[in-house]
């Protein structure tokens, strides 16, 4: 088992060197060299992330290995040290990480992949894990990472998970059973299955929630309208009995008039006759 495991370690020690973008065609051609397990093991290998190529650069070319053991000697002193030298120490440690992650930006451009921002951040903090973590340290300077590691995160299990191959003090993660394989797929199906219906109903919440405030401004505006109807029809009975009232106000006054009328005729003739009556005299 311990030569398998030394077959494939070095297998991976090659190919993890060379650039992301010739790893699949570098291990294929070398799982087609190889046969039975190790050949299946080597095609079983994974394509490293940008990041964690960068950091496999820098600790083939040293660098890395240095500042883990410096780091490791200043550990070890570090219980007689004042709180303003550990403060010291560790300005000085975030510094070296700094310095080392832009060595290895230099290192990935000189061979032809310039690192983002980004990447640099994530190769900073795998650099510091390795050097505040001694099983992160350990999984990191193997040279094989696949995906980068960070100082919250340093269990066995991650770690393994991190590294091809195997990693010192760390147990290697056994290869999973074709019914582990279906056992996880269908776990990762029905965790994708769970996120879609959780995005579903999120959305579905969302547009209940816009259709319910479309339904409480419909609502309040019919309510007004309503009241508005309302004020509409009282104002129109009062209308009504306000030109009802007219009406009868109008035909009393017609019915004054002509009774004035019929007065003032009379009178008139009354008039004429005494007028009559007194030229008559005369």
């Amino acid at each position: 088992m311990a030569d398998a495991t030394d077959e494939l370690d070095a297998v991976a020690d090659a190919l993890y060197g060379v650039t992301p973008g010739e790893f699949t065609a570098a291990r294929n051609a070398r799982a087609a060299q190889a046969a039975g397990a190790l050949a299946r093991s080597i095609k079983g290998l994974r394509k490293p992330s940008v990041a964690a190529w960068a950091v496999n650069l820098l600790v083939r070319d040293g660098q890395l290995g240095e500042a883990v053991e410096l780091s490791r000697a200043l550990h070890e002193a570090q219980d007689d040290l004042d709180a303003a030298e550990l403060a010291k120490l560790g300005r000085q440690r975030r510094a070296l990480v700094a310095g080392l992650a832009r060595s290895a930006a230099a290192l990935a451009k000189d061979a032809g992949s310039p690192l983002s921002r980004t990447v640099v951040e994530e190769v900073e903090r795998t650099i510091n894990a390795a050097i505040v973590d001694e099983s992160a340290g350990a999984a990191v300077l193997t040279g094989r990472l696949v995906r980068t590691v960070s100082a919250d995160r340093t269990d066995d299990a991650e770690l393994a998970d991190a590294v091809a191959g195997s990693v010192p003090g760390v147990a290697a993660r056994p290869e999973p059973s074709r019914d582990d394989l279906a056992a996880r797929r269908a776990r990762k199906a029905a965790e994708a299955a769970v996120r879609e219906a959780d995005r579903a109903a999120t959305e579905a919440e969302r547009e209940l929630a816009r259709l319910q405030a479309k339904l409480d401004k419909a609502r309040e505006r019919a309510d007004l309208l309503h009241e508005r109807v309302e004020e509409i029809r009282a104002d129109l009975t009062r209308v009504q009995r306000d030109a009802e009232a007219a009406d009868a106000e109008l035909e009393r006054r017609e019915d004054e008039r002509a009774d004035a009328a019929t007065r003032a005729k009379a009178a008139a003739k009354d008039a004429d006759r005494a007028r009559a009556a007194l030229e008559e005299d005369r």
